[in-house]
């Protein structure tokens, strides 16, 4: 029966995998319920370039899900997953599943992004809105609240505590009470991808400087106070599709793009990884360590590691339907986490851990 349960498992990951590809990528009313912690789950406690690959793997069954878009450590130390369907939540010796979280329509959702503001509220952005956890209640909105577009991408909350909501028809602001449309160009539909929108963003920070940068179709708008500037193919970027942007330590941008991952430096923008042979050109995600070394991932099953001179290639298993990243994170305790198709992974002592419901937390 397990040799079945997996053979089947595998088949719809495989679904899931080329779905992924093709998708890759106001006054408000609140809709309260009561946050609940499901007891079902309750657990105790230069251009060369190498390839590694190591990993303890564990059967598909004891995954926390099988489908993790994101994973975020809150200011209490407590993590979130981000599931297909339902969010997690692990307080240190427990791991829940969190009621509450509802769709406007009744159908199933899936979290795409996770923050905290300055408040201790958790939020989080999905297909259907976005929602607010404050301790006890989770606060649901809608586009009937005023919300651009209920299909959610990305929620960035800045040194204002302005929330910055990234959706597929383009960026908005929320201040508690009314949502407020942030106009941006339309860019491109990508071919590459399922997702027939020119306004979609998927993803926006906050540099160093306070400036707001969103990562669209139409490559980088940088926000800085009134000013609105564009980052794209006519600066260097061969693709104008941008996925996410990262600032490192010494104040450099990291662009993630369709073609490769460029670093912007001085105004220069190269692309790094155009004389390394990837398994796939787009970029996903991006992240810098403590240590300052950069990790992105290539057509979501890969795993790069850059330290300013080398690239070393990673693959969690050598499964052909095995763990593909789509998310990668550093924990408070500098642990790294990947996540994505496969369940939720984290890198220590040169190998990936495969962390689920039994831990090892």
């Amino acid at each position: 029966m397990k040799i079945i349960t997996t053979i089947i498992y595998k088949v719809k990951l495989l679904l899931i995998i080329g779905l992924c590809f093709s998708l890759l990528s106001c006054n408000g009313q609140n809709k309260t319920s009561n946050y609940k912690e499901d007891s079902n789950l309750i657990i105790p406690q230069t251009n060369k370039q190498k390839v590694h690959r190591t990993s303890v793997f564990a059967n598909f069954e004891d995954q926390i899900d099988n489908v993790i878009r994101t994973v975020f450590q809150d200011s209490n130390g407590n993590f979130w997953f981000g599931g297909e369907g339902a969010v997690y939540k692990f307080d240190g010796d427990v791991l829940s599943s969190i009621d509450g979280i509802m769709s406007e329509d009744g159908k199933g959702i899936t979290i795409k992004d996770i923050a905290e503001d300055k408040d201790g509220k958790i939020w989080f952005g999905h297909t259907d809105g976005i929602s607010v956890y404050d301790g006890t209640s989770i606060t649901n909105y809608y586009e009937s609240d005023g919300l651009l577009s209920n299909d959610v991408w990305c929620i960035t909350i800045d040194r204002n505590n302005q929330v910055w909501i990234g959706t597929i028809d383009g960026v908005c602001k929320f201040d508690g009470m009314n949502f407020t449309p942030f106009e941006i160009p339309k860019g491109k539909i990508d071919p590459s991808r399922g997702v027939s929108s020119k306004e979609i963003v998927h993803h926006i920070m906050e540099d160093s400087n306070g400036r707001i940068l969103f990562s669209t179709n139409g490559g980088v708008y940088i926000k800085d106070g009134n000013l609105l500037t564009n980052l794209s193919e006519k600066d260097g970027l061969k693709s104008g599709f941008v996925n996410k942007v990262l600032q490192d330590k010494d104040g450099s941008f990291w662009i993630c793009t369709s073609d490769g991952l460029y670093h912007y430096v001085d105004d220069v923008l190269t692309n790094i990884t155009k004389d390394i042979i990837l398994s796939g050109k787009g970029i996903g995600t991006v992240l810098q360590d403590f240590e300052g070394n950069i990790w992105f991932n290539s057509n979501l099953r890969d795993i790069y590691f850059y330290d300013g001179a080398s690239f070393t290639k990673y693959r969690i298993n050598e499964d052909e339907y095995g763990p593909a990243p789509f998310h990668i994170y550093e924990d408070k305790q500098r642990r790294l986490w990947f996540v994505g198709y496969g369940g939720a992974y984290r890198y220590e002592k040169n190998q990936f851990i495969n962390v689920t419901r039994n831990g090892p937390w």
